[in-house]
């Protein structure tokens, strides 16, 4: 069942010829486009309120993407990287009118969002990337160049996810009494505690709409002798996002290169220079054993990487605005709503 939705909001389901997308819609549809692309463990619904405050003229649409929320339960081909996601979204952008569009993408949305201007760069008017991960995927990779730790991409992919996190996924579990329970890392790693959402329920709600499995979320595994001994498989969502599929900072060449809104906030714990949710912060750290190390295995610098490339696309002739939200963690556009759409709306407005 889909999670309730506010008044004002508009709940679909569109089918395309690749798979029977849930979209959340708001706004008339001869408005100028906007995409809300929502991150790994939520759904659309983590951008109603955002939608909601959005200026006249503009027509917004955050789809679920495949693996998550009401979206058809399709295999995600991590193989091809982010592509399974930028070829659904193209086929519902062909469903209404095939316009350009501004693109918003939290989190792994926004890999998706990067991916999809390489893909499809006539349709992009603009990026903005909340708390986006690495233009070189989610785990695995060290220096500001994003190098492999290993040639096999050990410490990334499916095999890194907490086992206990996903057995109360697949339970259902609205409990608080466990730190993996999945209210409890919503509350401690999405925002910056004691900040609690107003819809907190709802939004528990649509995050348990993850499909999992080892063919869905976060996917399979190969065992080796690269610590920390899990390299990638070929399915699921954590797959697509190793940076043994995943790159995209080949945004940096693209010929077309729209302005780009980089809003983070400063407390974020999921994507950082020492990430909690990082075999390589989590080694250093002592929490997992056997690690081999800063000179091979060094914490992502996540943060550092998303600057290095956006500063690239700078200088060749892009532009890009950096926004840090002070007291905030992995979600600034739920956390501190005023700031982000000021910056948001500006930006839309300039692009």
């Amino acid at each position: 069942m889909p999670a309730p939705t506010l008044p004002g909001i508009t709940s679909k389901m569109v089918q395309t010829p690749r798979i029977n997308t849930h979209v959340l819609l708001h706004g008339s549809e001869d408005g100028i486009p906007v995409v809300f692309i929502h991150g790994n463990f939520s759904a659309s619904t983590y951008w109603e309120e955002t939608m909601l405050a959005m200026p006249d003229g503009y027509f917004s649409i955050a789809p679920d993407l495949r693996g998550y929320g009401d979206t058809e339960d399709l295999i995600i081909d991590a193989t091809r990287g982010a592509h399974d996601w930028t070829d659904d979204l193209k086929a519902l952008s062909d469903v209404f009118g095939e316009r350009p569009a501004h693109l918003v993408g939290w989190s792994l949305g926004a890999g998706v969002a990067m991916q999809f201007l390489l893909d499809y760069p006539e349709l992009v008017t603009s990026l903005t990337l909340v708390s986006p991960i690495s233009p070189y995927g989610f785990n695995g990779t060290k220096g500001e160049q994003g190098d492999p730790c290993h040639n096999n991409f050990a410490g990334s992919g499916g095999g890194v996810v907490n086992p206990e996190f996903i057995r109360r996924i697949n339970e259902g579990d609205r409990s608080a009494d466990d730190p993996n329970s999945p209210r409890n890392v919503i509350n401690t790693f999405y925002y910056k505690p004691p900040f609690r959402a107003a819809r907190e329920e709802e939004y528990l709600t649509a995050a348990l709409l993850q499909k999992t499995g080892d063919d869905r979320y976060p996917g399979d595994l190969k065992p080796c002798d690269n610590w920390p001994n899990v390299a990638p498989g070929q399915y699921g969502p954590i797959n697509a996002t190793s940076p043994k599929f995943f790159n995209a900072s080949g945004i940096v060449n693209s010929a077309h290169k729209p302005p780009i809104l980089w809003v983070r906030g400063d407390s974020d714990q999921i994507v950082a220079d020492l990430s909690m949710f990082d075999m390589g912060a989590l080694g250093q750290l002592e929490l997992v054993p056997g690690w081999p190390g800063a000179d091979v295995f060094p914490p992502q610098p996540m943060v550092s990487q998303m600057r290095a490339v956006l500063e690239q696309y700078k200088e060749n002739g892009g532009d890009y605005k950096e926004v840090v939200v002070v007291d905030t963690a992995h979600s600034p556009h739920i956390e501190k709503p005023e700031v982000f759409n000021q910056a948001f709306h500006a930006h839309l407005e300039q692009a």
